[in-house]
């Protein structure tokens, strides 16, 4: 009996939690948004302006325009595309925001391998 009860409630727990997505906070700003690739800590800054997104990685920059599908997903398609890998365009979801970082998912559009990071408003 204590089982049968225990689901509903956890069920009703669980449904009524949201998190938090004040996704017009990051639309624009300074953002860094570090990865961990072979055990070595890669950053990348970022200045994400209404139209494009400026990104600076490993001494290079590199420019791609920004289309918002909703409030909280956008597509970036770079400029200056330098091969085939580059000319596709990558979809960006934000999944919960804080006061000034978010957790989102990214992916290249048409494909279904999603990948999560987390990025910090610094400005």
């Amino acid at each position: 009996m204590k089982k049968l009860l225990l689901l509903p409630t956890a069920f009703v727990l669980f449904s009524c939690y949201n998190q938090e997505r004040n996704c017009t906070d990051f639309k624009i700003g300074t953002f860094v948004f570090e990865q961990e690739i072979n055990g070595e800590k890669h950053t990348s800054t970022f200045i994400r302006t209404d139209k494009y997104e400026i990104e600076t990685y490993n001494g290079k920059t590199d420019t791609a325009s920004i289309r918002w599908v909703n409030d909280c997903e956008y597509i970036l398609q770079k400029l200056h595309p330098k091969n085939m890998a580059e000319k596709k365009a990558v979809q960006m979801k934000i999944l919960t925001t804080n006061a000034d970082s978010y957790i989102f998912e990214y992916n290249i559009v048409g494909d279904a391998n999603k990948q999560k990071g987390e990025i910090k408003k610094i400005k």
